[in-house]
This record gives C-alpha cells, structure tokens and sequence, in this order.
C-alpha cells in the first residue's frame, strides 16, 4: 500500500495547532512558517508550540484533554457529584506547566488523599478522578483504571469470564480489592456544595477479619469466590486491610507506574490523539485478542517513552514528526491506497491523514482565538466557565450500560443552527470595532479575500473561489463591509472549517 503525498506546508501548520495547543493558527503564525525556509522548519514550529511561548495555551488545551479523560464532559456537572470539576483542572493544569512525568501524574491520581475544592484546607485537585468513581464499592474505579492507564477493558468480567479474551472475572474483583479502603465523604458546605474529601480508612472485609479483608463475587453458577488486592498480572500484595499495614492504594499506584503497559497504553491514546484512530480499535482495549496494527511501532514508543522518563511533550514531540503525520489527506486509487479508510471497520495504516471533525473544545478555541474574545474573559477560571457554557449547547452526553459516557458533536441541525446563529458565530463574524474584520476592514486597502482564507481555511482561495468572492463584492458595492461579514460567515460555517485536514 503506497503512501499519499505530502501534505502542504499550510495544512500541516493548520493541524499541528489543532493538535498541540487546541486552536486554528492566526495569519501571522501561519505566514511566519510559511516564510521560514530553514530545512527543520517544522521540528522547530513542534519546539515553540511545546515551549514557553505556547506554554499557556499547550497547558489549557491538555488540561481539557485529560479532564474529558478522567471525567467526562459532565464530570462535576450533574447534581450529586463529588467532582468539583475547576480543582481536578487546577491540578492537571499545573502538572502541564511543569511538564510533570506521566507516571507521577497516574500515581498521584491513584494514591490522591485531601478536599476537591480550591481555597479548602487540605485541598488536592488529584483526589477528583476517583471521588468520581467510588461508587457501587469502586467497581468504576476499577474498570477507569484499568481503561485509562492500562488500556484493558476488564469491566466485563465483572460477572463473567470474557469469552473472547483471556480477561477472567478474577482479574477485575482483585483489582477492585484495591479500592475497598477508600471513602469520598461530602463534607455537606452550603458554601462549596461540591466539596468532598477522599480517605482512606481500615476495611474489614465481608467476613469482619482486617487481616485477610477478602471480599466476595458471584460466579455464574451462583457460587461465591473470595477476592483479594491483586494486580491484573497475578501480583498479589499484603490482603490486610488496616491502613497502617497496608495502603492499598499506594500498593495499587507503584504497580501500575511499574507495568510496561503504562507506556504502551498512553502512547496508543496519543496516537490516537493526533491521528483519530489507535493501533488498535478502541484504543482502550489492548491484549493479544486485539492486536495492535504496528505492533513493533507501539511497543517501540512505549520503550521510548517509558525511557525518557515518561515526558509527555517528548512523546507528543516524536509522534508530531513522524512521516505518517506529515501526509496529505488525500487518498484513493491515484496513490494506490483506497483500501486504507478506517472508517469503514478496517485497521488504520496510516498511509494519509484521516479527516477528522474538529472537537467542540477546538471549534470554541478557534473562534476565540479569531475574536480576540479571551483577551477580554479574565482569569483560566472565568474562561473555562464561558467555554463550559457554550459547550453545553454543542454536547450532549448520556451514561451507558458499562458506565461510559458517550457525546455527540456531529453535526446536527440544532448543532448547524448554533454555528450559524449562535453568539458566538456572531461576534466572529461582525466587524464591530475590536474585531477581525473590522480591523481587516480599516487596515488593509486589499487582499481581503486572501486574508479571510487564510484565517479560516489556511490557504488562499482558488480562482472559481475569487470569483465567487469578485460577485459578492460586486452585489455589495454600497456596503463592502457587508460583503466581508457574508463571505467570513460562509467560511465559518464550511466543511473545510469544522475538519481537521
């Protein structure tokens, strides 16, 4: 299978934003690249976008990333949570501005003890991960840990062995046993309604005997077996379940810092990140009944990964540069290569770029950046609540039978009607003073149609595109602002906008 061309310089400059700081590129940053001629040009863009220049905007976009991740779009959102979503940010947050090792991040998720709430003593943004998921005796916070930072799916043994996999029911009861000592407790403040603290305290087990502090799962045949804390390797650790002898969770984090599936699985989720598609099909469910596509490539990002001290922006740096990301979108016939369309079922070989759509999180921060809107919203907090806001409005989201929460942002009608209608859209596309185009409008005497393509679309229009633009002007002689605000409009609600390509 042949690989599709390159892509252009304007298009790769276009997807690296997206991918690494969440937004479209400005006129001035795509023609800053575009004007470099240095041979490294693009390791260099990948450099500044993960340096200090960027380092703000790389760590709003992860922070997001992560916190979908960990809780949802509606994580902190629905009426009971003890998820305070802006302390689980705040956390992550920082570790992106330091650029704090993975597996410290994952430890500390795991092992996390303190409150949810900013400002509250004892305050600790980690514990809101697993506040999250402590319910029904933390059979979630099994099936997340294992999902998220091992990239196994064992949630379905809860009641069965798998019958397709080698995922015993076993497997999932002792990796639950780890969580059995952990306790979310609402500390019921009318002033911070979402505060809560996550402790750990002595379990005694089904049977009263901290010593042993088993607990016990039904077998299909309706027969009781014990579990106690295991690793999903087979490790066991001290059953005990007083605290002062062992923390089960802590136990739980080193074993899964230490797991070579730590790396692997991260690597096969950022992949997925800048490709749309993992090496394996999800990209949570790892294990030799779903093999990887690249075997030899995933387990050699692992290694690296895991060897560079588990340095996310190494990681993202490496993949960013690989050949597979740098080709076009285009595929088919003509490059020997249309088999390759992993939407169809198939596994991805990444022989092009697969369009994508943009996130709701990319569409908002691309029409912010166009508005100028976030010099004016004030601090990280205050902008995230407007974004929240206006994302309520683009995701829906609905709990499933294995816990999950699924979104849609596929454009629908209301989805349609929003872009083109909503508030928004409207301050993008007006040229009020202080905007885009009004400053277009009052700055430049020409190039307004190239300008307005290169904004949107990082590119500049073909010649049946100009002519199209030529008769709009012409239809709006009395008003050539207009004219502006109709074509900026008609680009911003385009397929070419809303994709990443």
């Amino acid at each position: 299978m042949g690989p599709s061309p390159p892509a252009t310089d304007s298009e790769w400059c276009r997807r690296v934003y997206l991918d690494i700081v969440g937004r479209i590129p400005s006129i001035e940053e795509l023609e800053n690249f575009l004007r470099d001629r240095s041979r490294d040009k693009r390791a260099r863009l990948v450099d500044r976008l993960l340096g200090e220049e960027y380092i703000e905007q790389y760590a709003r976009n992860w922070t997001t990333i992560w916190t979908n991740t960990l809780v949802g779009r509606s994580g902190g959102q629905t009426p009971g949570s003890l998820v305070n979503r802006e302390g689980l940010q705040q956390y992550l947050r920082r570790a992106m501005l330091h650029n704090k090792p993975y597996d410290q991040i994952v430890e500390e998720l795991l092992s996390a003890e303190g409150v949810n709430t900013p400002g509250e003593e004892g305050f600790n943004g980690a514990v809101n991960f697993l506040l999250d998921n402590l319910d029904e005796n933390g059979v979630t916070a099994a099936a997340k840990t294992g999902q998220i930072f091992l990239g196994v799916q064992i949630q379905c043994t809860q009641c069965h062995n798998h019958p397709f996999n080698e995922w015993q029911q076993d497997q999932f009861w002792g990796l639950n046993a780890f969580f059995r000592q952990a306790r979310g407790v609402n500390l019921m403040d009318p002033a911070a309604p979402r505060s809560a603290r996550l402790e750990d305290v002595d379990f005694a087990g089904e049977l009263g005997d901290s010593r042993e502090a088993e607990i016990f799962y039904e077998l299909r045949n309706g027969q009781l077996r014990a579990a106690y804390p295991t690793f999903i390797d087979g490790v066991p650790i001290n059953p005990s379940g007083l605290v002062d002898q062992v923390n089960r969770r802590d136990e739980l984090a080193r074993l899964v810092v230490q797991s070579p599936s730590l790396g692997q699985a991260l690597v096969n989720r950022i992949w997925s990140h800048f490709f749309g598609y993992g090496f394996t099909k999800p990209v949570d469910d790892m294990g030799p009944h779903n093999s990887p596509s690249h075997p030899e490539l995933l387990e050699r990002l692992g290694a690296h990964f895991a060897a560079g001290g588990h340095d996310l922006k190494r990681l993202l740096r490496v993949i960013a540069l690989t050949d597979a990301y740098s080709l076009s979108s285009r595929f088919g016939t003509k490059y020997g290569n249309q088999s390759d369309d992993p939407s169809l079922g198939t596994p991805a070989w990444f022989s092009h770029f697969y369009l994508r759509q943009l996130t709701a999180e990319q569409l908002y921060d691309s029409l912010v950046a166009i508005t100028d809107a976030h010099r004016t919203q004030g601090s990280f907090e205050e902008q995230q609540r407007l974004k929240e806001q206006w994302l309520e409005q683009f995701t829906i989201a609905f709990g499933t039978d294995d816990n999950e929460e699924a979104t849609t942002f596929n454009g629908t009608i209301t989805q349609a009607l929003m872009m083109m209608n909503g508030d928004l859209t409207r301050r993008a596309t007006t040229a009020e003073p202080g905007t885009f185009l009004h400053q277009l409008a009052t700055t430049r005497r020409s190039g307004h149609v190239e300008r307005l393509y290169l904004a949107a679309l990082a590119r500049t229009p073909s010649a049946k595109e100009r002519q199209w633009a030529g008769d709009l002007f012409a239809s709006r002689q009395q008003s050539p602002v207009t004219a502006l605000e109709d074509m900026w409009w008609a680009l911003l609600n385009s397929n070419e906008f809303i994709l990443n390509h």
